[in-house]
């Protein structure tokens, strides 16, 4: 609950920034009556001047608004959506990782100096997936060691799990971008034809303008795609990153018990 609430507190922001930025654009516009031009040179010059200008951002927005709201405001919502949840997994895998060597020596010296109990403290005020494997291997370290490399084994897999908590979303949105673009693409053209028919003319002026908007659908839903594939490819190296070091951690944790349960037999 508190990771769909953080979701959708970081999806509002989104939003919300959105919407500001695009009103300060508009108060920054100047109504066209209340300045007059004399000469129609100036008027010229300052709309070429306006167009050399206008960056990147400006040329997206007016791309954006002329592709229409239909299909445009359900692919921007999408790459916010898939924002939003990438941005909630990446600082749960950052806040996830841990330093793997540092934790198995910090374990093994409280394992030689004061048991498994002083292990399990070490575990407990370390976070990460790591130390709580650790944490479930040593709880049921008394019991044998077959035991506990279940236990570790078994709290793996629900923590694998918790890394790959609405992963799947994002990679729902990026398939979903691009065809939610296609279609709209399709129905532009379908459009476009009516047009013609309606006409009964092949006239240029009838479609050019329906095609183009078609194109911007797809456009900008291969721009989110191409935006939260950066993103899903990251997140998938992390989560793989740290499965290796849970395992690599696990392999030491039991060859660490093993030594341990030989040395309380001599």
């Amino acid at each position: 609950m508190k990771r769909l609430f953080s979701i959708l507190v970081i999806a509002a922001i989104m939003v919300l920034g959105a919407v500001n930025l695009n009103a300060a654009n508009s108060g920054n516009t100047l109504p066209g009556n209340t300045v007059t031009f004399v000469q129609q040179d100036d008027d010229a010059a300052g709309d070429v001047g306006e167009e050399e200008t206008a960056g990147f951002h400006q040329e997206l927005k007016r791309r954006f608004i002329e592709g229409g709201p239909e299909f445009m405001g359900i692919v921007l919502l999408c790459l916010i959506l898939g924002l939003a949840i990438a941005i909630e997994r990446i600082i749960f895998l950052n806040l996830s990782t841990t330093n793997t060597k540092k934790l198995a020596r910090d374990v093994e010296d409280a394992l030689k100096s004061g048991g498994v109990e002083a292990a399990k403290e070490v575990c407990r005020n370390t976070r990460g997936p790591v130390a709580s494997i650790y944490y479930q291997g040593l709880d049921r370290a008394d019991e044998s060691v077959e035991a506990a490399e279940k236990a570790v084994v078994a709290y793996g897999g629900v923590q694998m799990g918790q890394l790959e908590k609405n992963v799947s979303w994002v990679s729902l949105f990026i398939a979903l971008a691009p065809m939610l673009g296609f279609m709209g693409t399709v129905i532009g053209m379908i459009q476009a034809f009516d047009r013609i028919e309606a006409a009964g003319d092949m006239q240029p002026s009838l479609v050019a303008g329906g095609i183009k908007v078609a194109l911007l659908t797809t456009v900008f839903g291969l721009i989110v795609a191409i935006i939260l594939q950066i993103f899903y490819n990251y997140i998938i190296a992390k989560i793989d990153s740290i499965v290796n070091d849970m395992e690599d951690a696990s392999i030491l944790l039991i060859d660490m018990l093993v030594e341990y349960k030989n040395k309380k037999r001599i």
